[in-house]
């Protein structure tokens, strides 16, 4: 009874933080800012230029855009409103060179595209004195602080002397300081790249339902044409080791490729077949067209595809090549941390009920339906631009 009662316990916990892992991956879609800083120094001031991107469904969240409540923002709206974004985007901003608070000029704003939509350009300079700046910047930002806990802000910053520093800012962490004499990359950033691979890879729901897609069958074999339990923990973990070390090299290729500029393909036609590889991984486990032990050449196959959606947030930093490799290199490593926690979570969980009806049914079958339709329904809302789910 106790041996039971153990066991049960473990399944409870292992199922919470399962939950848990999902509640953070399907809220609403994955914010980020863009903040760049160019320092200026001379012998009579220190002049700092700075460009900042931030998405239009963020600032319409935050003060409200749509004034016609269309569902569309047009420049004629954007306009209306330049000063109230101006003054509510730069009051979240504030730069200290040693202990003077350098006011923040804003000039003309513009509208760019990133990979996942329009985003207002701000456009500002501020002047501090060159005594201030070379003691060091203190970056404050607390942009949605108050309204996304998720919402992210990820800085590089520029000196006069040819370093970049790269930080990524959260609600968390709304406050750094840097220093702005001599050369090199600074290593916080490779740090905070890390972080920001882990908390990309659980925000992204269409990642995690692609590889829990391919980890479901994990626990199983084909047998005269049925899905059977196996037999041993080992061979369920050499099937995941498989399908995580494949779709691991494929989308560490295709990231580095996308976040170096050697190759860029049109975001809807990524995250349409990002959406389309979750599909067809999931209407595998029901109906079963590629074999057993081929698993990871669908996992390396569409990681190629994936690799492409993961770049996304390196490509709009716009990186100097130094900074990139080492940006690119920790949020790699921070993907596949993220990862790895999830297989953690999935795979013991799994193997305990794997000769459950309730896995076999409800989890695998089902649960593999269920996410076809999500998958299908993402692939529609991607090629035909609307949206119908909340996530």
């Amino acid at each position: 009874m106790k041996r039971l009662f153990t066991k049960n316990r473990f399944l409870a916990v292992m199922a919470s933080l399962l939950i848990s892992l999902f509640g953070v991956a399907s809220a609403h879609k994955a914010s980020d800012s863009y903040l760049k800083i160019q320092a200026k120094t001379s012998n009579l001031e220190g002049q700092l230029e700075g460009q900042w991107d931030i998405a239009l469904r963020d600032l319409d969240y935050a003060i409200g855009l749509d004034s016609n409540d269309d569902g569309a923002i047009t420049w004629g709206e954007l306009k209306a409103q330049e000063k109230q974004i101006e003054s509510y985007a730069l009051s979240k901003l504030t730069l200290t060179a040693g202990k003077v608070v350098c006011a923040l000029e804003p000039k003309k704003m513009l509208v760019d595209n990133h990979t996942d939509g329009a985003y207002a350009v701000l456009n500002w300079t501020s002047n501090c004195s060159s005594a201030n700046l070379t003691a060091g910047l203190t970056v404050d930002y607390r942009f949605l602080a108050d309204l996304d806990p998720q919402h992210r802000g990820l800085l590089s910053l520029n000196s006069a002397t040819g370093q970049n520093q790269t930080f990524v800012f959260s609600p968390t962490t709304p406050s750094q300081t840097f220093a702005l004499e001599g050369t090199g990359t600074s290593q916080t950033g490779f740090l905070e790249f890390i972080r920001q691979g882990v908390w990309h890879i659980w925000q992204g729901i269409d990642h995690i339902l692609f590889l829990l897609a391919l980890l479901l069958p994990s626990v199983l074999r084909r047998e005269n044409g049925r899905w059977v339990s196996v037999e041993d923990f080992k061979s369920a973990l050499l099937s995941v080791v498989k399908i995580v070390t494949a779709f691991t090299l494929a989308h560490s290729i295709t990231l580095s490729l996308a976040a170096l500029q050697i190759i860029a393909l049109p975001s809807r036609l990524i995250e349409s077949l990002i959406a389309a590889s979750v599909v067809l991984a999931a209407l595998n486990n029901v109906w079963p067209v590629v074999k057993e032990g081929r698993r990871w050449l669908v996992a390396f196959g569409f990681g190629l595809i994936h690799g492409f959606g993961f770049a996304s947030v390196l490509t709009d930093l716009d990186l100097p090549r130094n900074s990139l490799l080492s940006a690119l290199l920790g949020f790699n490593v921070g993907v596949e941390m993220g990862q790895m926690v999830i297989v953690l979570i999935f795979l013991p969980l799994a193997f305990l009920l794997r000769s459950s009806l309730f896995y076999r049914r409800m989890t695998f079958v089902g649960g593999s339906l269920v996410v076809a339709v999500i998958a299908a329904t993402w692939m529609a809302e991607r090629i035909l631009d609307f949206k119908v789910l909340p996530f």
